[in-house]
């Protein structure tokens, strides 16, 4: 007897860019039927009239901070599972916001909503060796250390290094380079980068990026590109990657289908010039915690924000639309949501990206093809991520699987209220088991932290 079945829905069949109108039969996590299936099941959802999709691969979101969330409740991960999301990769930007080894541990003790995988961060090594100065390099034992650490991260299951450059000026081409001392060459771990500087600078760091997935000989994800290139020059930027792609070294990349970003109102990317960069001021960057929740700067709440409040979350309306489509339609980009929450305030991108980009960009304003954005969240992540049963809906694939009503499949998180959870997403199932029933969650720990290679 099965423990799942689907019936009637509208099966997308990603790899061969169709529709099967059929069934499902999954037992012990796995797909192990399609078609037409006529096993009794212990279970049976009735998918008429919806799509059933491999459930959404984020490979790029912050994790949950413990400090914050006292490990008693969820915050990111519950707004994952909410859009659709199955599986998501944290530790990004260079930032690990606890270690991995105590992420693993309480989602081994207590299940998460969504699946976790994690890279280790750079700048988190930082720290953790007292490499503390942003500004500064850091010093050759440090270096040492964090070769070590890089070692045991990937040992224990990182996905591979990512990079915070931007947060971090005092990185240089050298120390990114050195740290990856013990593991360089291998094709089986995943690099990423928050780039060095955005807009006019731009073509600069994505050719930074490229020398160290050069130097390193390890496959390199350039992080969110929409906030790095959508300020004039995201048409040069597509084309350098595609140069340096041709010319041998393995880069992808990853966007959001938003033209705001969001970060740490303390952080080096406020430096100053960067409105000049951008051609905004102050009134184009939106704050999201109190005693400043949805109020826009001048220049005495910014400079109040960023000496009181560095660690509050501020949203940076700069970027450009058109240029903002242009990257998600690039056969080299994957839809990623860069989400990121603080006491569940922050961006929407973290609980609306993948319903924004079927509802807004394919279904209103048909600018995405259907097949290639379900693609880019699905498929393109698992196979960057080497992920050899996630990303289809095919038999001996996992059956996480996520299905909704493409009439009215939306997202509904704004600015000022970031966590709103979407419309149209009927079901979610992970490891063959319900979470999202009927548009309520019924289950949000059925999510693992899987280590590279495990799933």
């Amino acid at each position: 007897m099965l423990d799942l079945k689907i019936v009637n829905g509208k099966i997308i069949d990603v790899e061969n860019r169709k529709i099967i109108e059929g069934d499902l039969g999954i037992k012990d996590g796995a797909i192990i039927h399609m078609g037409h299936v006529t096993a009794q099941s212990r279970k049976v959802i009735d998918a008429e009239g919806h799509y059933v999709s491999p459930g959404f691969i984020d490979i790029h979101m912050h994790e949950e901070d413990f400090t914050l969330t006292k490990k008693q409740e969820y915050d990111i991960s519950a707004t994952m599972l909410n859009m659709g999301v199955t599986t998501c990769v944290a530790g990004n930007c260079g930032n690990n916001r606890q270690s991995i080894e105590m992420l693993s541990e309480f989602i081994e003790e207590k299940g998460n909503p969504v699946n976790y995988m994690s890279y280790i961060g750079h700048n988190y090594l930082r720290n953790q060796v007292g490499s503390t100065d942003i500004y500064k390099r850091s010093t050759m034992s440090q270096i040492k250390k964090m070769q070590s650490m890089t070692l045991e991260a990937i040992d224990f299951g990182a996905v591979g290094v990512s990079y915070g450059l931007e947060y971090c000026p005092g990185i240089d081409l050298e120390e990114a380079i050195e740290i990856t001392e013990h593991i360089r060459g291998r094709n089986d771990l995943l690099l990423s980068a928050h780039y060095r500087k955005d807009a006019v600078n731009a073509l600069d760091s994505i050719n930074e990026m490229a020398e160290i997935a050069k130097e390193t000989k390890i496959p390199f994800q350039i992080s969110h590109l929409s906030s790095c290139s959508a300020f004039g020059n995201m048409t040069e930027a597509l084309k350098l990657i595609e140069n340096i792609k041709l010319n041998g070294i393995d880069l992808s990349v990853d966007a959001y289908p938003y033209a705001a970003f969001s970060t740490f109102i303390g952080s080096a990317v406020f430096d100053e010039g960067c409105f000049e960069s951008w051609n905004k001021s102050y009134d184009s960057i939106m704050l999201t915690e109190e005693p400043f929740k949805g109020v826009y700067c001048n220049r005495e709440i910014f400079e109040k924000a960023r000496k009181e409040y560095p660690q509050m979350l501020a949203v940076a309306n700069v970027m450009n639309e058109d240029e903002i489509v242009e990257a998600l339609n690039h056969p080299m980009v994957m839809i990623a949501s860069d989400g990121i929450y603080r006491n569940h305030s922050g961006h929407p991108r973290g609980a609306g990206t993948f319903p924004r980009v079927i509802g807004h960009y394919v279904r209103e304003k048909k600018s995405m093809e259907f097949f290639d954005a379900i693609n880019k969240m699905t498929l393109m992540p698992a196979k960057r991520l080497k992920l050899k049963r996630k990303g289809l809906l095919k038999e001996g694939f996992d059956a996480d699987i996520a299905i909704f009503d493409f009439d009215r499949i939306i997202d509904k998180a704004t600015f000022q209220d970031p966590q709103l959870r979407p419309e149209g997403i009927k079901y979610v199932i992970l490891g063959g088991q319900i979470a999202i029933n009927n548009g309520n969650v019924i289950n949000n720990t059925l999510g693992r932290f899987y280590k590279r290679g495990e799933a």
